[in-house]
């Protein structure tokens, strides 16, 4: 396995003849696009798509750096470099990353308890996981997480957002909130009579144009016209209203430099710098070493985790939405370049965000270049228009979070599986989304994945078929002497199903002299059907009855293989089809062999 360049790398498939699909390919979504032909009509589509999700992640990438408990500056620097080196190295063509909301659930602790510097160094280490998984070509294995989990944990991660944006949206006395649910809940609950109209009134008219300007043109993202009326409304007011006074970015957020203290956001650049040298707790720096590294390692997995299922999640809806395929594990290298770059400069934690993504894709982006444009946009943005952007009132921000945990909830979706998925797949979605708000996310999809396994394996037991045909009816129907049985099995021998399926084998009538064991319906068989496999023909063995095995598959044939379980002598043996096994039961059914003792 290694790293190479060539024409396509898909990696499904659709590659040129003859290209080597067991190498890892860099950059296959730009290397796709650019094959194609890339012309100046592709240029022109690429940028305008960069400007338009550049106005959506300029607010968004502010809003999720905050709610993450970091100042807004680093959200932007994470949308500036993660963003453009995820679509040049990555393996989606039109896939938009930066920071998201589903990351806020895990970050906001992280940031509380070790600072901007314990952010930013978990980042840089699940940036090596995620490189880690891509070569070890994990991407298809996050298809086999449960869809009820993934939809529990997200749901749940949405309500956990919308909690997180009350304080500002109403602009409550409460200076932090606890890190934990019950106590997050009793904090705002008593500090509701602290409710600041200014800032409500703020928080409503953006959420009302938030929600009523797609209605109007989808040309032009809400977020642009909602938080201008917003930020130059809280202006206005403030100077001609008395009383009137909002939270803003620049109110609540400062930036030194040179030994000057500014309110606001830098207008500087990402610079390079050590991502531990960056403010912990406390605001000094922190200390590398391998106790903060172990004790990052539970928070570094679950970035990595969810950054990988998110990253994929979102890939997979743009393919439907364009016809196109990624490279599953072309994109995890993508995401693990970013994460591992971007808290070098200021950022942290990104992965694919699915909002700007889709609006990449109706933007009529082209290639992965329209990425690099929308990181261009951002870091202009702020290099030009930073003392605005500190204009933007904090409960404008809180609204367009919740709108984003609405959306990222699809409770229409969550409230459809309910009322019609199996009572099992509920109790998975319900306790993955309880989990998550409670908790939090690795604990709701551990106990998840771990609940639904179980459950596949209770189905895995029930769907396998079982029928035992014996005396008069194996007479009629196959024409077999009456000592002799026919059992046949259909589905895997797995554990759980296993038992069940050769239960029946343990107690035979006296008359019985020969058992056909058809398995031509089992595709696998794991240990446990191998030892319960084994005791029944020991069983069979000593009771002196004659064990016909017919229609070994592939792996089941390997596995006995491998088991020791081969053809004996005048006692156990293998048919490849049911008519060979029918005509040596009927020689074997008159003879009898001592029973061992």
């Amino acid at each position: 396995m290694a790293f190479g360049s060539g024409s396509d790398g898909s990696g499904q498939g659709r590659g040129l003849p003859g290209q080597d699909r067991l190498r890892l390919k860099v950059s296959t979504g730009l290397r796709r696009a650019l094959a194609e032909g890339y012309s100046w009509s592709r240029l022109r589509a690429d940028v305008m798509a960069g400007i338009i999700v550049g106005v959506v992640a300029v607010p968004l990438s502010m809003a999720l750096a905050i709610a993450s408990g970091v100042p807004p500056q680093h959200g932007l620097y994470t949308a500036i470099v993660a963003g453009a080196l995820v679509a040049l190295t990555g393996g989606a063509r039109l896939q938009v990353s930066g920071p998201t909301a589903a990351f806020v659930v895990i970050l906001a602790p992280i940031s509380a308890q070790y600072g901007v510097a314990g952010l930013a160094v978990a980042s840089v280490l699940a940036g090596g996981v995620l490189i880690v998984m891509a070569v070890a070509r994990m991407g298809r294995l996050i298809q086999f997480i449960p869809h009820p989990v993934t939809i529990g944990f997200t749901a749940g991660i949405a309500v956990v957002i919308a909690l997180l944006q009350v304080r500002d949206f109403l602009g409550l006395d409460l200076p932090s909130l606890p890190q934990h649910f019950p106590d997050r809940m009793i904090a705002l609950v008593r500090a509701l009579p602290t409710t600041h109209w200014p800032d409500l009134t703020v928080g409503a008219v953006t959420l009302a144009i938030l929600i009523l300007w797609p209605r109007v043109t989808r040309k032009i993202p809400s977020p642009l016209p909602a938080l201008t009326v917003a930020a130059a409304g809280a202006w206005l007011a403030h100077r001609f209203v008395p009383g009137f006074e909002v939270a803003t970015i620049a109110s609540r957020f400062s930036w030194t430099h040179a030994g000057a203290t500014h309110a606001g956001i830098p207008s500087l650049p990402p610079m390079p710098l050590l991502p531990w040298r960056l403010p912990g707790p406390g605001g000094a720096p922190l200390h590398l070493d391998l106790d903060l590294i172990r004790q990052l390692l539970p928070a570094v997995f679950a970035i990595a985790l969810l950054g990988a299922i998110e990253s994929l999640l979102s890939a997979v809806i743009a393919d439907s939405m364009t016809g196109d395929r990624h490279d599953p594990d072309g994109e995890l290298l993508g995401q693990g370049v970013g994460n591992l770059v971007a808290p070098f400069f200021g950022g942290f934690a990104a992965t694919g965000a699915l909002a700007r993504t889709a609006t990449n894709i109706r933007s009529g982006a082209a290639s992965p270049l329209s990425a690099v444009f929308h990181s261009a946009f951002v870091l202009v943005t702020v290099l030009l228009f930073a003392p605005l952007l500190g204009l933007l009132p904090m409960a404008s921000l809180a609204a367009l979070l919740l709108l984003v945990a609405w959306n990222m909830s699809e409770a229409r979706h969550v409230v459809r599986a309910i009322r019609t998925s199996p009572r099992s797949d509920v109790l998975v979605l319900l306790l993955c989304m309880g989990l998550t708000i409670v908790f939090d996310m690795v604990a709701a999809v551990s106990a998840g994945v771990l609940l639904a396994a179980v459950l596949f394996m209770r189905r895995m037991a029930e769907v396998s078929g079982y029928k035992l045909i014996s005396g008069e009816q194996a007479e009629r129907t196959h024409r077999l002497p009456p000592e002799v049985l026919l059992y046949e099995v259909g589905g895997p021998l797995f554990f759980g199903a296993a038992q069940k399926a050769m239960a029946a084998l343990h107690s035979l009538h006296e008359s019985i002299r020969v058992v056909i064991l058809d398995l031509h319906g089992v595709p696998a068989i794991d240990a446990t059907g191998l030892v319960n496999l084994e005791s029944v023909l020991s069983r069979l063995k000593r009771d002196g009855i004659f064990v016909i095995l017919v229609g070994l598959r592939e792996q089941p044939a390997r596995s006995l293989a491998k088991r020791g379980i081969v053809p004996q002598a005048s006692r156990l043996f293998f048919c490849h089809n049911v008519e060979e096994a029918y005509t040596l039961a009927r020689l074997l059914a008159p003879l009898h062999w001592p029973v061992e003792a």
